[in-house]
């Protein structure tokens, strides 16, 4: 397997932003109240519907699992140090201190990995990063599979009122996910408002439930011993991890949860799961428990049990919007990543929408959300049912939550340096419900379980193509280019000088770039300025004003500006132009001309990218933005120059 940096060096930089080893602070967010309630309509959706669907599987899905007394409450006490364990202490608590200045994820623990490391610690470094571009993958992997899973098991409850409404839920399910994609457009904060005060009453009604079955029968409670599950695993022996492979259904949303905090922030997050989400969930297993031991033939359709007869279609429309959320949950988590990606160098250039003129962390990806439709309604027909689709459900969860687990380990020791045997000890206690769970998925592959894997490995296949293929372009680019310091002494006579600046991006302002000879070469001629144009991705979310650029003068009308921007900020070039005028450069977008180099890709016979990935990177290459889209210029002031390359 081969190595990869973190940071791509043509694409990215540390060492230049002054505060990129500073400690990490939140962003600020304001509006508290406000944020809890969207985060209860954005982030909680995947966890918050786990109760159509954990209890129900863990005894139907082939566990061997009765629904007698003692595996009720063994399986309830699983539930409960499964939520207590992997979600509150591990992700809320904990994972959730490693925060890239506010941004979550498996990419934004990567980078604080990476930073706490020294510059020769390069094996180290390369193993963080590939653990990064695995956990990605896998978060890919199961956000196709989310939504397809949660609004199914919804729908059917359908067919807890009468068996003849069997035949709508798919049908009905594909209209409800289709309806979300088309919604995404409006952006998270008008999402995040419409769907808050729904999820806020879908887990006030998750708790009320509980509680009244509770009432019923408080022996229940007995499961908070951890005793119960014990006896459970020394009962079912090795036959415990099929019941592992359905009690993690209760804790799939833990890994959104952290992706989405830059969307809201770490407080609103904690308020919502400690002062409302976690009380109605456990309250709600519980209830479904004592349900299920009053009556075990309950169990098909435990949930929608809850209520009577006459209720179950209110409780049907309620849990169906519930479920959007829940999709709603991941596809928010899955564009957070990918923006993260795209600006770190792990995928092409995409179009990015921002949806909000306040909150930077609210986005739309068109390409993402339509090829994430695409696959979703595919699953929806291909499998026809949410008990189908179960088997397919946690494998790539359970491998994103240990990689997780690694990740913290590493940013615990050396960023908020804790000593290495308690780190171990603390997250290696943490990650072994992650490691039983991740076995028991393991065994349902020919289930099913295939599917993420497959998902999984095309995004990991597109993302190392993309960053070796990238390594190999900038190489070849950078072979023999003249240092720009180099050809201005060399410089003697000047060309023809034009009025007006002309600005050249290039990966590295060092060297003089291919466009800028091109151009001189044909048209024989220089812009009585010339600015040469870098921009940086930094390791951190947002970069201050203040340090927006760099600027050298070099004399002869020659200037050297690196941009700086954070990974979840959008470049913008004319915006850095401007933020130049201090430094002594006025930018008049009427009197600027942009020099963009363009590559034309050429197979070459011998490629060191092999054949698959060859043709595949050329592929990425062909369909990435373009510069001039990517990076906000005008395009009636951008000017192109070609230059070929094999690859």
């Amino acid at each position: 397997m081969a190595a990869f940096q973190l940071m791509a060096p043509a694409e990215t930089s540390q060492s230049s932003y002054p505060d990129a080893r500073q400690p990490s602070q939140p962003a600020p967010h304001p509006a508290t109240a406000a944020l809890v309630v969207g985060a209860l309509g954005v982030v909680f959706g995947d966890i918050g519907t786990s109760p159509l669907y954990a209890l129900r599987e863990t005894f139907l899905h082939g566990t061997g699992l009765a629904p007698t007394p003692e595996h009720v409450l063994g399986v309830l006490s699983m539930l409960f140090w499964a939520v207590t364990l992997t979600v509150t202490i591990k992700y809320v608590v904990l994972i959730m201190r490693a925060d890239n200045k506010g941004e979550g994820g498996v990419l934004a623990l990567a980078t604080l990995a990476s930073r706490g490391l020294s510059a020769k610690a390069r094996r180290i470094r390369n193993t963080v990063t590939i653990f990064a571009v695995v956990g990605l993958a896998l978060f890919y992997g199961d956000a196709i599979i989310t939504p397809a899973m949660t609004v199914m098991s919804a729908v059917e409850g359908l067919s807890a009122v009468t068996p003849a409404f069997t035949p709508l839920v798919v049908p009905v399910s594909l209209a409800i996910l289709v309806g979300l994609f088309l919604l995404q457009s409006r952006g998270t904060a008008d999402v995040g408002r419409l769907f808050g005060p729904v999820m806020l009453l879908w887990f006030v009604v998750l708790g009320v439930l509980g509680a009244w079955q509770v009432v019923k029968n408080p022996a229940v409670l007995e499961a908070i011993n951890p005793i119960h599950a014990l006896r459970l695993v020394a009962d079912q022996g090795f036959g415990i991890f099929w019941a592992f492979g359905s009690i993690v259904l209760a804790v799939t949303g833990a890994e959104a949860l952290y992706a989405d905090m830059g969307h809201f922030g770490r407080k609103p997050i904690r308020i919502a799961w400690l002062g409302l989400a976690m009380p109605g969930l456990v309250l709600n297993y519980f209830g479904q428990g004592a349900l299920i031991i009053a009556d075990p033939t309950v169990v098909h359709h435990v949930f929608f049990e809850l209520v009577p007869q006459d209720y179950i279609i209110a409780l049907v429309i309620l849990s169906t919007m519930a479920a959007v959320i829940a999709s709603q949950a991941v596809i928010t988590g899955v564009f957070s990543l990918t923006r993260q990606a795209i600006q770190l160098g792990y995928l092409p250039r995409m179009e990015i929408q921002h949806t909000s003129e306040t909150a930077i962390g609210q986005i739309y990806i068109p390409r993402v959300n339509w090829l994430l439709m695409a696959g979703i309604v595919a699953l929806v027909v291909g499998f026809g049912s949410s008990g189908a689709l179960s088997g397919a459900y946690g494998l790539a969860v359970t491998g994103a939550m240990l990689v997780d687990a690694a990740l913290a380990t590493v940013v615990a020791i050396l960023v908020w340096r804790w000593s290495w045997p308690v780190a171990v000890l603390v997250f290696g206690f943490l990650a072994i419900p992650d490691v039983a769970f991740f076995i028991a998925n393991a065994l349902k592959i020919p289930d099913g379980g295939w599917l993420p894997l497959v998902v999984a490995a095309m995004i990991y296949f597109t993302i190392t193509t993309w960053r070796r293929g990238r390594r190999l372009v900038a190489a070849e680019m950078s072979e023999g280019a003249l240092p720009l310091k180099a050809f201005l002494e060399r410089m003697e006579r000047a060309p023809d000088r034009v009025a007006g600046t002309a600005v050249f991006l290039t990966a590295d302002a060092s060297h003089t770039p291919a466009a800028f000879l091109h151009n001189l070469k044909h048209n024989k001629v220089l812009h009585e300025r010339i600015i040469i144009l870098q921009v940086d991705t930094m390791d951190v979310p947002v970069v201050p004003e203040s340090q927006r650029v760099e600027v050298e003068r070099l004399g002869k009308g020659f200037h050297t500006v690196i941009a700086h921007y954070g990974f979840t900020e959008q470049p913008d070039i004319p915006e850095a132009l401007r933020a130049c005028r201090p430094h002594g450069i006025a930018y008049d977008e009427m009197e600027t001309s942009f020099f963009l180099g363009r590559e034309t890709l050429v197979p070459s016979q011998h490629s060191r990218l092999g054949r698959w990935r060859r043709d595949w990177f050329i592929s990425l290459s062909h369909s990435a933005s373009a510069s001039k889209t990517f990076f906000r210029i005008p395009p009636n002031r951008a000017i192109e120059l070609g230059n070929q390359i094999q690859i």
